[in-house]
Order: C-alpha cells, then sequence, then structure tokens
C-alpha cells in the first residue's frame, strides 16, 4: 500500500520553478520569471529557447516531480 509522504523542500523548490517557467510560457507571461531565465541563461552562457512544447513539458516535469516525490521516500 503507498504511504504519501511530503516531498523535500528542494523537490517542491525545484517542481514550483518549473511549473513556473512553464506557465509563464504557456498561459500567461510572468516577468519576474522572464527575467529571472534570462539571468540563469547569461550566467551559465546558454541560449535555449523555451517554446511552447518545452513549456508544456515543464509543466508535465514539475507535477510528476511533485507526484514522485510524495510516493518515493527521499525525493
Amino acid at each position: 500500500m503507498l504511504r504519501p509522504n511530503p516531498p523535500r523542500l528542494i523537490t517542491v523548490v525545484i517542481a514550483v520553478a518549473l511549473i513556473l517557467v512553464g506557465l509563464s510560457a504557456t498561459v500567461f507571461p510572468i516577468d519576474i520569471v522572464n527575467q529571472a531565465l534570462d539571468l540563469v541563461q547569461s550566467t551559465i552562457g546558454t541560449s535555449i529557447e523555451v517554446t511552447t512544447e518545452v513549456a508544456w513539458l515543464f509543466l508535465f516535469a514539475g507535477d510528476a516531480l511533485l507526484i514522485a516525490g510524495s510516493l518515493l521516500p527521499g525525493i
């Protein structure tokens, strides 16, 4: 029987970041998310474009990460 556990804080932070980037690129633009994404890309030195398809994947990945963090211990 599955016993859901609360996910770790780092899991929640990563999942929320993925969901915010996904929402910002699909549903409605969030200025602070776009500025943070530009800052991260300039720091790392990449120029990855977040398209609508990638944004939908980020939304799915954020939800899947929260579910995995609840069901699997240690994540």
